[in-house]
Parts: structure tokens; sequence; C-alpha cells
């Protein structure tokens, strides 16, 4: 499948990317300042009382929703839905779903029983989705809330064709390390702002006994998203558009100089935890939770992942802002990148159930549910950011706000999905060989490209 939308990332203008990073940069300030306890605004967040959207009575209604989330993920979006049902008397059920997404959609639908909302990932699958005629555009009172409460560009990412599809509920800020602070202090090392200073800080922290880097290399995601923000920072935003749409090809020069300069980093393997072999076999979740692990003598120092990260250290004794810090991922090129995620939700039944709950979905009432629970950020502009639980958090959160249309959406996800998203194939797989091999820069950008050619049916 060729993605002929163009990303819907609005072009970065200077003003605005250097406001983003400001507000980025104050992360490792505010994270100096302690987590600042204080919760949601209100005593029961996106309860009925503090309404902002009417929503109908669907008594007797059943509505399932699909989506890959599980654990904290699953147990946070099953609170939002508790509200809905509470305030419309619908009953609504959480279909677990298996990624690719869009192939678990594809058999449930072949099936005859499609899910009446589905909860999409990738950029690519929104569109998948339409072109399979599966997904129903948005009804009037979801068009509004949206127009109301997101950015052009978060619109935009959820339109095809200039038709709007998808509500993004669920953003991340995917340019972000994290630290396990007492490792920084013992080790006498300083927080990067650049590449070099990275690899200069990693080198300081090996040098005191303690590996530096954490990595997940067994979920290929995580691969994807360390070369998307070399590859943002060092090419620039145009080729990176490019490269997402595959108007150049991964033999490009640009892909050569990202993937030479990752290996800077993966080419030491006594930097990473476990070594190559060992971060192949570290799903996400334990990347983290080692980070955060063993009080100043844990597995790895730092992590790199979105503001998501919250909920795995949450699962450790360590405490954001004082165990667990953060900093913007250092700049490569001229410039510290912007690289975000998110899942939006989709009707693939024009139901009245469907749209209601598309509409609740783009309403502060149903972020501010999510956000006081933590590893939860939204693109939703009207959330009052007393919602989140730290001032970490808000500060992430503001960053994404104060970025307005001039972001960089995750790079796989803007791909066909057999190509950007499935593990043990294209892009997944063909990081993870290059993180075993690193030297091998040409052979891996050859499978990059035959991978993408045949996705991209170019």
């Amino acid at each position: 499948m060729r993605t002929t939308r163009k990303a819907r990332t609005a072009r970065t203008t200077r003003s605005s990317a250097l406001v983003a990073l400001a507000a980025l940069g104050a992360l490792t300030l505010a994270g100096c300042g302690g987590d600042g306890d204080g919760g949601a605004a209100d005593a029961t967040p996106g309860s009925e009382s503090s309404a902002t959207v009417e929503l109908p009575r669907l008594d007797g209604q059943k509505i399932e929703v699909a989506a890959v989330w599980t654990g904290p993920e699953q147990e946070n979006f099953t609170k939002v839905l508790d509200e809905f049902e509470k305030r419309t008397g619908a009953t609504v059920t959480f279909v677990p779903a298996q990624d690719p997404i869009v192939n678990f959609l594809g058999t449930k639908i072949a099936g005859g029983s499609p899910p009446d909302v589905a909860m999409l990932p990738q950029v690519g699958a929104v569109k998948q989705a339409v072109d399979q005629k599966w997904a129903k555009p948005l009804g009037p009172e979801a068009k509004a809330e949206l127009a109301k409460n997101y950015a052009k560009g978060w619109q935009d990412l959820g339109s095809v064709d200039g038709t709007p599809y998808g509500v993004y509920f669920k953003a991340a800020n995917k340019s972000l390390i994290w630290y396990n602070n007492a490792v920084f202090e013992n080790a006498g090392a300083s927080v990067p702002k650049t590449w070099k200073d990275f690899l200069t800080t990693a080198e300081t922290i090996s040098a005191s006994g303690v590996t530096p880097v954490s990595v997940g290399g067994a979920d290929g995601w995580t691969l994807t998203d360390w070369f998307e923000n070399v590859y943002l920072s060092q090419a620039g935003p145009e080729k990176y558009d490019q490269l997402a749409r595959h108007e150049i090809k991964w033999t490009d020069p640009s892909v050569a100089q990202a993937l030479t300069t990752l290996g800077e980093l993966f080419g030491k393997p006594e930097l990473i935890a476990g070594g190559a072999n060992g971060a192949l076999q570290t799903e996400f979740p334990k990347s983290v939770t080692q980070t955060f692990t063993g009080g100043d003598q844990p597995k790895g120092a730092m992590v790199f992942e979105g503001d998501f990260v919250t909920v795995n250290i949450a699962q450790t004794d360590a405490k954001i802002g004082t165990d667990a810090k953060v900093f913007p991922f250092p700049a490569v090129g001229d410039r510290a990148p912007v690289v975000t995620g998110g899942d939006a939700a989709v009707a693939l039944k024009d139901t009245k159930g469907a749209q209601a709950l598309l509409t609740f979905l783009a309403s502060p009432d149903a972020a501010r549910i999510w956000a006081g629970s933590g590893g939860f950020i939204s693109p939703n502009k009207s959330l009052d950011v007393a919602a989140y639980p730290n001032d970490v958090q808000r500060d992430i959160a503001k960053a994404l706000i104060a970025a307005g249309d001039d972001f960089r959406f995750d790079m796989s996800d803007q791909m066909p999905q057999s190509f950007g998203g499935t593990p043990g194939k294209g892009e997944w797989k063909a990081l993870q060989d290059f993180l075993k091999n690193p030297k091998d820069v040409a052979g891996t950008q050859a499978r990059l490209e035959a991978d993408a050619a045949k996705a991209y049916k170019n």
C-alpha cells in the first residue's frame, strides 16, 4: 500500500520550534525540584459534575472498543470508559487486540464482528482503515469537539483527503531520555545537550562502573524511535518527511549518516546493558525498570523513550523528579528533535454510541481521567495541566501543546504497517539486525529499501 497522504505534520517554523524546545529544556530543571505532587484539579477528574461536553443517553446500547493496550494502560483507559458508561448508560467492553492491529481488525471484520471503535497507533493504520472502507467519518458533534480542543496539526493527522476520521486521544513525546540521578551524581556526570556530549556522558558513567544505556531492543519499535530522533535532528524535517513518504530511498546518504551516528552508541557493547545480545532480549518495560532498580547500581543508567516511561518507573521504588529525572533527546544537528506519537480513536460502525464515544474522547473530560493516573499525555489543548500528577509530566505536556502544529509524528507510524509496525519484519527487524551488527550500514540500508519498496509498492 502506497501512503499517498502527506505526512500531516506542519512544516516546522523556527519560532515555534524554539518555543517547544525551550519548554522541553525546562524538564531537567523541573525534575530537580521534586515531583510536585498535587494531582488533578478536581477530586473526581472527568466526572459529570465537571463536564465540558454533553453526551446523549445510550441506555441499553453496547459498545466494543479494541486497542493493543495491556497492563496499566488498559486499566487507565478502562477508567475513561467507565466514566462514559456512567454518563450515557451504555455498556462498553474493552477488546484486547494484537499487533499489528490492522490485521486483527481485518479478521474481525471478515468474521462479521468488528468493534465499534478501534484505537489505532499508526497514521498509516488510519489511512489503511479508510482505504479498506472500514473507518467511518466523524459525526458533527465529534468534529465540533475536535475543532475546539485540538491544534490543526493533530486534526490533520486523523484526517484522510480532508475528511476527519480519527481523534488522537493519547499522545507521546518520544524525544526524552530518563536517567538514574544517583548514578549521575556518583559519576559526576552532566546532563548532555548534544549527541557528542551524550556519548561523553555515557563514557563517564561507564568509567564509574555502571553500564550507561538500557535499550529495549526486543521491541523493534524502540529502535525505530532511536533512528527517528537521530535522523530528524541530523537530516532535518524536510528529509524526514520525504523518507516517511518514501519520496527518497533508504539508500539515501542521509540514512547512512544517521545509521553511522547511531552506530557510535550501538557499536560499543560496553555502553549498552547486556551488550547487543542482552538488549535484543530486553523488552521495553524491563529496559525501564532495570534503570531504576538497584539504587545507584542499576543495570543501566539511562533509558530512552517517551513520557509513557513514567508508568514503568511507577513499578519501581524510584520517585520521578528526584530518583528518576529526564532530559530532552540530545541535538545531533543544529537543534534537538521533537518526535511525537499517538493513538487515534476511529469508528468502525456508524452508530450513535460510537460517535458519542469519539465525542467524549475528543473532550478534556476524558483526557483528565487518565492524566491524573500518569503515563499519559494529551494533545487536547483544553486540558488543564493541573490534571497531571507531577511537575515533570506537566512540563512534558506543556511542551507538546507549545509545539502547536510544529512537530514531527513518529516516522514508522506514518508508514504502511507491514514495513513500519510489524514485529519481526520491515524496519523493526532491520534495525534489530543493525543493533547486532552496526558496522553493516550499507547492508542495513539495502534491506530497509527492499522492504520499503514492497510495502509502498513503488
